[in-house]
Order: C-alpha cells, then structure tokens, then sequence
C-alpha cells in the first residue's frame, strides 16, 4: 500500500511593503495654507489688536496716549451715541428688509424663468459695480432732489404724506431725511442680497416643482413648502451680506441725510479724522462689532440653517 503526499501549496508573491508618506507631501497643504493665514494675521488680527490697545488707552495727540486700561471709554461711548447705534441699526434692518422684498423676485425670475435674458439681467444687477460707490451715492442726490420727478410724482400720490406721518420725510422734502438714507443703502446694496439668492435658487431641482405640482399643490403652496424652505441659506447669506456692512456705513447718511440721520459710521469717522479722539473713536468700533456679531449668531441659530451659500 502506497502512501500518496501532497504537494507544497504554491508560493504566492508578497506584497512590497508601502512605504510611509513622505513627511513633506503632509506639509503641502499647510504651505498652501500659508499666505492666507499671513494675510489674515498682518491685515486683520494685528489692526483689531492694535484698535483694542487704543480702545483702552488715555492721553491725547500732542502728549502722547498710553495704555491704562481705561474701560469706561467703553461706557461713556455708548452712552453718548447710543441714539446713533440704534439708528444705524433701524437704517441697515429697514434697507435688508427692502432688499429682501425687491430682490427674491427678481433673483426668483433670473432662476426660473429669464431662459435666454438670463445673462443679461445678471449684467444689469452687477452693473453698479462698474461704478464708484461715491458717485453711485452721489447720484441719488440728483434723484431725490427738491422739486425733481421722483419727488412730484411722491406728492401726486400722496406717498410723502404717509412718510412724513411715519416720520420718514419732512414735508415735501425727502434729501437729509431718513427715507433718503434708507433708498441710498438699499440702492448700493441691492446685488449683496441678489447675487446669494439666485444661487440659492438655481440648486434647486426643478422636478421638486414638479413633483408638488403632480400632488395637486397650488403655487403659492408650492413656493410655501418648497421654494422659499430650499433658499433659507441664500436667504441668510443675503441678509447678512446686507445688513452688516449697511450697519456700519457712513457714506449714505453723509450725503444724502442730515445731523438728525446721522449713523455710527458717521460718530466713528468724526471722532477718527476730525476730533482725533482714538480711544472713542476705537471703542465704538468695537461696541459695534460686538452687537452686530450677537445679532448675527442669533440670527443664524433662529433661521435653522447653518449652509450658507
């Protein structure tokens, strides 16, 4: 009797060990990272840290100012403008709300419905931007100006009636008043507010629509639960864009209001350049960023999204 024995299974090839990544493709990022960062450090952290030592500091411009840690600054700045606080916030809440009003329809048109316009109706939106912010500004003047076309036509139909018992106008008159500073930043920051919202609405699937429309709802339903749900992060990115530089304008009020209109913005560059006030001038910059990124975070937390375009 024969014993068979089996044969050696064959020998299969190993594998070449993988060599580690080397340690300088890892830092590529980082490098790439690197200008950037430098940018943000020499063009914004060192100015906010250089304005938070003057904020704190006391003297004047021919003895010198020196750090003393003087918070009141702080409290005596905005007890004296808090009115101009207030104001430039009622001002930039009133042009976001206008912007919104004017701008989702015509970001909604470009989206669904322009076809083959569309590029030109963007033009026609970015097209201030071709143009000087003070000549954009400055042209209002000859818009709104005291016996002028867009005044008769106010008064024919009674619009300043209504804004002068608002307290928008005074009389026939609507330059130096509140409802011209109001026109102005909602004129020059118009785009801000349509340029997201179109985006917005453009990643929409358009077979969403039609979906809702095979389940029989209407369109005001359909914009409802579909639409308008979909372009909250254009919504929100719109506003802030809006809101947060109109806030801290100064141009618009210098211009086309009065003393009585006058915003932060305004206090800020008076006491910058003309008063030579630093340390006031440093702690209402401050103050100023400090409420509007609190009214921001709340924003963005009661809107219930956080994707933003």
């Amino acid at each position: 009797m024969s014993t068979l024995t089996e044969a050696p299974p064959p020998l299969t090839p190993t594998a070449p060990k993988k060599r580690p990544p080397r340690r300088r493709g890892r830092l590529v990022p980082y490098w790439l990272l690197l200008p950037g960062i430098l940018w943000l450090v020499v063009f914004f952290a060192l100015p906010m840290i250089y304005q938070a030592s003057t904020s704190v500091q006391t003297g004047s411009l021919e003895e010198g100012y020196k750090v003393t840690w003087h918070f009141a600054t702080y409290w005596d700045a905005l007890s004296e403008y808090y009115p101009q606080f207030l104001r430039s916030v009622l001002y930039a809440g009133s042009a976001t709300v206008l912007c919104l009003v004017l701008g989702y329809p015509l970001a909604y048109l470009i989206a669904f419905r322009a076809g083959r316009w569309r590029n030109l109706i963007m033009i026609l939106v970015i097209a201030p931007f071709f143009t000087s912010f003070l000549i954009r500004t400055l042209a209002w003047k000859t818009i709104l100006a005291d016996g002028g076309p867009v005044v008769e036509a106010l008064n024919a139909l009674h619009v300043l009636d209504v804004t002068s018992w608002l307290g928008m106008t005074e009389g026939d008159r609507v330059l130096a008043t509140p409802l011209a500073v109001v026109c102005g930043l909602t004129y020059n920051f118009l785009p801000f507010m349509i340029l997201p919202l179109y985006t917005s609405l453009e990643r929409i699937d358009p077979r969403l629509h039609e979906a809702a429309g095979d389940l029989y709802a209407k369109p005001s339903t359909v914009f409802r639960k579909v639409t308008f749900p979909l372009s909250m992060p254009g919504v929100v990115s719109g506003t802030l864009l809006t809101f947060i530089p109109a806030a801290g304008d100064y141009v618009n009020a210098d211009l086309l209001g009065s003393t009585d209109t006058r915003m932060v913005g305004n206090v800020i560059q008076t006491q910058f350049l003309r008063i030579l006030d630093y340390p006031t001038a440093a702690a209402l910059s401050f103050i100023l960023m400090a409420a509007i990124l609190v009214m921001v975070t709340v924003y963005i937390r009661r809107s219930g999204t956080e994707d933003l375009v």
